[in-house]
């Protein structure tokens, strides 16, 4: 039998907020959002403060003015979150080098070598964090990535769950669909009309009755369901690709929404090719879709250089394969091989 993991996700609470907050302190009990100040832009993220107003992230600018007239707007500003997230990070190597970032906001850590409890290596991890930059982290930690991930979500803002491997099979049956990534309210909603509310609902299913409703995803809420991931911390992996993607707290249910969120990603990437990848040469562009029925479609198409107007043409190829709302959205890179990354590669910048 395999030594089980401890395995820590920690996810930084609001973190663009918060981080924009943390420099204007005065707005610290107001209505925060990051993101498009124009009418057709969309937020990237809001406070908890903004929230209770029923805003999102994806949400338009026009319609969080009409849920929230005080709404303050403060554009992104990613290379101020980019100095912050290296020094959260250099927080995290003085407990492991088994770290494994996900965004800007959030990270895997594999503390298992440790003799001390993930339960206390997790505090101490968040109390540093609060004391060096202002800002509240929360954290799940448990004997894989999947729960870990699931449990950073359970006491937000600024707490933790403890998921011990005795406790990982109770927890997960006793667990609503909604608290699986990449089910949003609207798919929660058609799962429970047909009887499926918790993940000992979806349990009850096979393999092929899974896949006949949910497509390629349901082979994946298999294992989901049941809490199951085998995936290892990865920190020093060669990269093959480099992408982001969001899943929307609302569908998007319209081309130019989606434009607006394509925008906001593509600027994400570039900072990211010029953080992590400013030596690779590109060889493929692609969009991933996931539409509110869970089937999927990717589309990409040979490219060197990341430029805006390739994304948008690659998102209208894959939107028009369905037409229906967009749950989540995902643009990236394909690399080259090493071997043929000989020269520097030049980005645009053209948004």
């Amino acid at each position: 039998m395999k030594p089980w993991r401890r395995i820590i996700h920690i996810d930084m609470d609001c973190f663009y907020a918060a981080v924009e907050i943390r420099e204007r302190p005065e707005l610290r009990d107001q209505p925060v959002a990051v993101g498009g100040a124009s009418g057709r832009g969309v937020l990237t993220t809001c406070n908890y403060v903004a929230r209770e107003y029923g805003l999102r992230s994806a949400m338009p600018v026009f319609k969080a003015r009409q849920l929230c007239p005080d709404l303050f707007i403060l554009p992104v500003r990613f290379e101020l979150y980019r100095q912050v997230s290296t020094q959260i990070r250099a927080i995290f190597r003085r407990y492991t080098e088994l770290i494994e970032p996900l965004s800007l906001d959030e990270a895997y850590l594999d503390v298992s070598h440790l003799k001390e409890p993930g339960a206390k290596i997790a505090e101490r991890i968040r109390g540093e964090i609060r004391a060096e930059t202002g800002l509240t982290a929360s954290a799940g930690i448990a004997p894989n990535k999947l729960v870990a991930k699931i449990a950073s979500d359970w006491h937000k803002p600024d707490g933790q769950l403890v998921v011990p491997p005795s406790r990982v099979e109770g927890f997960m049956r006793d667990l609503p669909v909604k608290r699986i990534w990449g089910i949003g309210p609207k798919s929660a909603a058609r799962m429970a009309a047909g009887g499926i509310h918790t993940c000992a609902d979806l349990q009850k299913l096979d393999r092929t009755e899974l896949a006949r409703k949910f497509g390629s995803f349901g082979l994946e809420l298999y294992h989901l369901c049941r809490g199951v991931d085998d995936r290892p911390v990865q920190p020093n992996r060669i990269r093959k690709s480099l992408s982001n993607e969001r899943t929307f707290s609302e569908n998007l249910d319209d081309f130019d929404r989606c434009i607006e969120a394509l925008v906001a990603q593509h600027r994400e990437l570039i900072e990211d090719l010029r953080d992590q990848a400013p030596d690779r040469r590109i060889a493929k562009l692609f969009v991933k879709l996931k539409f509110s029925d869970f089937r999927r479609t990717t589309a990409e198409t040979g490219a060197e250089q990341p430029e805006l107007a390739t994304f948008r043409a690659l998102l209208r190829d894959a939107w028009g394969r369905s037409g229906r709302d967009i749950r989540l959205l995902g643009l990236g890179v394909r690399f080259a091989e090493q071997s043929d990354s000989l020269e520097q590669l030049e980005l645009a910048l053209d948004t």
